[in-house]
C-alpha cells in the first residue's frame, strides 16, 4: 500500500517545509552548513512538536490521572511517535515507499529505542531521585540521537 495522493495544498505545504529547512540549514554559521543536513533540522522541529505532545500526555496522565510513570511515559510514547511517523514521512523524508514494511521497520526501531531510552532512562533517573518530568527529558535527549539516525539511515532510507 502506499500514499501517493497528495493534495495540491498538501503538496504545497510539504514543498514549503523542504525549501524552510533547506534555507535553514544553509544559513548556519560557523560552517555547520556543510554538515547539517535540511533532514536533521526538520526532524528536530518534527519532534519538537510530537515531544510537547509526547510531555502534555505524560502531565496529563502521570500529574492529573496520577498513573504509574511507566503506564503514563508508555501511552505518551506511543502517541507521539505514531504521529511522528507520519509527520516525518510526509513532511520531512516525503517517503513513497510502501506502509506496511516501512511501518514494520519503523516499530522495531521504536521498541528498541522505547526499551533502551524511554523506559529505561527515565524510570532509572526516577527513580534515582530525579523529577520525572527531568527524567524524561534526559531520556529524550539519547531518544533524538537514535531515533534522527535510524530514521535517515534505516526507516526512510532512499
Amino acid at each position: 500500500m502506499t500514499v501517493e495522493s497528495l493534495t495540491p495544498a498538501r503538496t504545497g505545504a510539504v514543498e514549503r517545509f523542504h525549501r524552510s529547512c533547506e534555507k535553514a540549514a544553509a544559513g548556519l554559521p560557523f560552517g555547520l552548513s556543510s554538515v547539517v543536513a535540511p533532514t536533521f533540522l526538520g526532524f528536530c522541529l518534527i519532534n519538537i512538536f510530537t515531544f510537547g505532545v509526547d510531555l502534555v500526555l505524560l502531565f496529563l496522565l502521570h500529574g492529573v490521572l496520577q498513573l504509574p510513570v511507566p503506564v503514563a511515559v508508555s501511552f505518551a510514547y506511543a502517541c507521539a511517535f505514531a504521529l511522528s511517523y507520519v509527520l516525518n514521512r510526509i513532511f520531512n523524508f516525503s517517503s513513497h515507499a510502501p506502509v506496511g514494511p516501512q511501518l514494520a521497520i519503523y516499530v522495531v526501531v521504536v521498541v528498541v529505542n522505547y526499551l533502551a531510552f524511554i523506559l529505561g532512562v527515565s524510570s532509572l533517573l526516577a527513580a534515582l531521585g530525579v523529577d520525572y518530568r527531568v527524567a524524561r527529558l534526559g531520556a529524550g535527549a539519547c531518544e533524538a540521537v537514535f531515533m534522527y539516525s535510524m530514521m535517515r539511515w534505516v526507516v526512510f532510507r532512499k
